[in-house]
């Protein structure tokens, strides 16, 4: 198998994680542990990963103090409102739903660039938005009759608060990006990030009854904690070596296809046509507001 093969399955695999998390997610909060504790978990877990990677590997620990403010905003937006509103509003609502509103993340990130970096922004981008927030639109406003989603309107936009966070994330991470390496920046988000998740969810995780776990919420347990974000992201860091980065984030369109398969398999849900529809509009925007940045 050639090297190209290896960082394609590696990049399939990793939006694999991330579609399945979904699932799985839902699968043990707030059944067995409570949302917030679950994030204590996954960042306790990511952060000790992360740090165990670099005395494995050591590199530049220092970083520059006029730095520390976006590390700080990154943390915030990456990392802790983020993790608390993706865990939180999945647990609320349904597995496809929140894996199509996730979708509209690009969509979000052009609308913030053009604010934040002053980059252009274009009638067929204006477009793409609207049918963006149009198909996200229908997904917030339509009810559950599958009865797996506890509170669909609140977990709906908790969920695209979710996004909005995360694009915010990504524009504002990219100078990090180009001045350290990304194992590096995600190790002091992660570490800025958790003195914020762990006094906010420390309370539900000590009091979180680990008696009544199966070994398949210990399993996935595991999954949200380690696969869903350490390997999940190593795997895309692999990707995006070996094909680029362009390459690696078109495999994005992958995860709701992945979501609704296992969520329709494994937790009861089904696709309907209005889905389909929803789906189709936030499609077709993100298409749209990437299409200027393609031809150029």
């Amino acid at each position: 198998m050639t090297k190209n093969s290896k960082a394609h399955l590696a990049v399939l695999g990793a939006n694999f994680i991330f579609g399945s998390n979904y699932a799985v997610v839902k699968y043990i909060t707030p059944s067995v542990i409570h949302p917030f504790a679950l994030n204590v978990v996954r960042i306790l877990v990511s952060l000790f990963l992360f740090w165990s990677l670099f005395l494995l590997k050591p590199g530049k620990i220092k970083i520059d103090r006029k730095d520390l403010p976006r590390f700080l905003l990154c943390a915030l937006t990456g990392v802790v409102i983020n993790q608390i509103f993706f865990i939180k509003g999945v647990s609320l609502t349904t597995s496809i739903h929140s894996s199509l509103l996730s979708l509209a993340t690009p969509i979000f990130i052009t609308l913030i660039a053009a604010w934040l970096l002053r980059e252009g922004f274009t009638l067929l981008k204006f477009l793409g938005l609207l049918l963006g927030i149009s198909g996200a639109g229908i997904l917030v406003l339509l009810k559950d009759s599958t009865h797996t989603g506890a509170n669909m309107l609140l977990g709906d936009t908790m969920v695209l608060i979710n996004a909005i966070s995360y694009a915010f994330y990504l524009v504002l991470v990219r100078p990090l990006m180009r001045k350290y390496t990304g194992i590096q920046v995600l190790r002091w988000i992660f570490t800025f990030g958790a003195m914020v998740i762990l006094p906010f969810g420390m309370q539900q995780f000590v009091h979180t009854d680990w008696s009544v776990f199966t070994i398949w919420h210990w399993a996935g347990l595991a999954y949200v904690a380690v696969g869903a974000t350490f390997l999940a992201y190593l795997l895309n860091v692999y990707g995006i070596n070996g094909i680029g980065a362009s390459a690696t984030g078109s495999y994005i369109y992958t995860q709701p296809v992945f979501a609704a398969v296992i969520a329709i398999v494994f937790a009861g849900e089904y696709f309907s046509i209005v889905k389909l529809a929803a789906a189709i509009l936030i499609f077709t925007g993100v298409y749209l507001v990437n299409l200027k940045k393609q031809v150029n």
